[in-house]
């Protein structure tokens, strides 16, 4: 990818070598005049984010509690289940441990409340989400010009899908955030190791290349730590630049295997210590998502599903606006990441949305670009009268098609699974839960760091069996709710609790009356099913002394 065109301004013809045009001279219409140095861009993306995070009440996948917030509660308070991941040593701890210190954090300072202890994760996230803004902001500065950075940060923050996942504490999320800065850094690199026309400028530039290629190095190694697939992203970036390298040795020898070989070791000891065994994650977690398709037992897609469905809902009404980008900028390195990601990914039969965040951001910056390019004209009618310019009707199509999907997704679809929890919490605090079963499907709920009470619980178990074909205690229930509750558990007066969701209510309803079991709330869920039945609604149910008991309690408050 030739970056001298780096510093034409978006949509002018091809070829055009000259400096990008001044917004005055241009017609650049920008989203936020106010906008003048990175520190004010940071405030704005820090600000944006935390409000962010507070609306984000739904629950979207069981990784961002059971494989991170659920670990890290373990670590600091002693209590916590661990799935069969852990067991297997699938995971590194680095990711957990970041909100185990936040967790002690708040546990020295006597903070840790239902309300804080749900909440405070995801404002963590929303710091490192608003760096990952920031960055690329300049990522986008670096590569174009000023003008494209505005439009490109209006694209990010505008976006339903980024809003509505970005600030979950999902490994995902920072490996996004890793990524964008990692690419800023790798770019300042190429960028400074062209800048010795000036022979004054080129130690400087020297030293300049060789930081920021080291800094990229590390926060590639860290994403790849944290998710090992991450490599699939820095292959190509590295394999590109390495071709057209002329000290290729010096490269892989003095910085890409030192850099790589001190993260490697630094988690691997951090892994050994909290495992209590020698444990190489990297290498399980390959060998079994990658060489034995283990995540095609939670399901799988056709070769075409990021193509056709998945990334395209992620980036919704920008698409159009990102392909014309893509198509006006030239930038082809950065567009083929986007495709080589997408393509790789395909390759396995386990697919999800969130496995391919890491490259939106990319496809918003060409949403950016090509926004930018539109601002430079001005719509008026035959009369001369201005009307509304292609790029305010744009605007007002993204805005009005993300902004209410945002607001849907994050504060009402699927909430009921978060909502019970925090209720939970809150009753057994209060002294009114003393055990819970949780007959849905398996994750479907967080569990203790959300809980932050020890007391006995139980969900449906989905472990992968070495036996294809067996129906895992998940699937039993699904099959036959009644018969497999009667079976495995008998007697439900060991609970206090019970929770499960409306479509399987009507099956166990019977049951749980014979068993002294009374509703006592009832959460709203969903409007339309995802991927089972519509589960409308979570329902709790309490047995019969448990609630009279509570009840006494509360009057006695009074």
């Amino acid at each position: 990818m030739s970056h001298r065109r780096r510093s034409r301004a978006a949509g002018s013809p091809h070829g055009d070598a000259g400096p990008a045009p001044t917004p005055e001279k241009s017609g650049w219409i920008r989203p936020w005049a106010v906008l003048g140095s990175d520190r004010r861009v940071l405030a704005l993306a820090l600000a944006f984010r935390a409000v962010n995070a507070l609306l984000v009440r739904t629950y979207f996948n069981p990784d961002e509690h059971w494989q991170c917030l659920e670990v890290a509660h373990r670590v600091a308070f002693g209590y916590g289940h661990l799935t069969w991941e852990w067991k297997r040593g699938l995971r590194s701890y680095l990711h957990p441990l970041i909100f185990a210190a936040l967790y002690k954090i708040l546990a020295l300072l006597h903070l840790d409340t239902p309300w804080v202890m749900v909440m405070a994760p995801r404002l963590l996230q929303s710091v490192f989400a608003a760096f990952g803004d920031l960055y690329l902001y300049k990522f986008s500065k670096l590569i174009f010009n000023g003008q494209v950075a505005q439009w490109t940060l209006f694209s990010q923050l505008v976006n339903w899908f980024m809003f509505f996942c970005i600030t979950r504490t999902l490994s995902n999320s920072l490996e996004t955030v890793l990524t964008v800065a990692g690419l800023y850094y790798w770019f300042t690199a190429i960028e400074s190791s062209k800048a010795t026309s000036v022979v004054s400028k080129q130690h400087a530039a020297c030293e300049q290349s060789v930081s920021s290629r080291k800094m990229a190095l590390l926060i590639a190694a860290l994403s790849c730590a944290i998710r090992p697939t991450s490599a699939v992203t820095w292959i190509y970036v590295g394999l590109l630049d390495f071709i057209q390298m002329k000290s290729k040795f010096s490269f892989v020898f003095f910085d890409v295997i030192p850099v790589g070989a001190i993260v490697l070791a630094v988690t691997t000891l951090l892994d050994w210590w909290m495992y209590g065994s020698r444990v190489i994650v990297p290498l399980n977690f390959l060998k079994f998502n990658l060489f034995s398709s283990g995540g095609d037992y939670y399901g799988t897609h056709v070769f075409h599903w990021y193509f056709t469905q998945g990334f395209p809902s992620m980036i919704w009404t920008f698409l159009p606006f990102a392909m014309c980008g893509i198509v006006k900028s030239w930038e082809w390195r950065l567009s083929g990441l986007i495709a080589w990601v997408l393509g790789v990914y395909s390759i396995l039969g386990h697919k999800e949305f969130r496995f391919v965040l890491p490259v939106l951001p990319l496809a918003l910056m060409f949403s950016g670009y090509c926004l930018a390019a539109m601002s430079q004209f001005k719509g008026k009618n035959q009369h001369g009268k201005r009307n509304l310019s292609r790029l305010q009707l744009s605007v007002i199509l993204l805005v009005i098609t993300n902004v209410p999907m945002a607001l849907y997704m994050s504060l009402f679809h699927q909430r009921g699974t978060e909502d019970v929890m925090y209720y939970l919490s809150k009753e057994a605090h209060d002294g009114r839960v003393k055990s819970v079963l949780f007959l849905m499907p398996c994750h479907s709920t967080p569990y203790y760091s959300t809980l932050h009470y020890d007391l006995p619980m139980r969900f449906l178990d989905c472990t992968p069996s070495d036996n294809k074909g067996s129906l895992d205690e998940s699937d039993r229930f699904l099959t036959s709710p009644s018969e497999f509750v009667g079976g495995v558990f008998g007697n439900l007066s060991t609970f206090s609790h019970i929770v499960l969701f409306e479509s399987e209510e009507r099956h166990v309803l019977q049951l749980l009356l014979h068993n002294s079991f009374l509703e006592v709330r009832r959460f709203f869920h969903s409007h339309f099913k995802v991927d089972r039945d519509l589960q409308s609604s979570v329902v709790v149910y309490s047995r019969r002394d448990v609630l009279r008991f509570s009840i006494d309690v509360a009057e006695k408050a009074c």
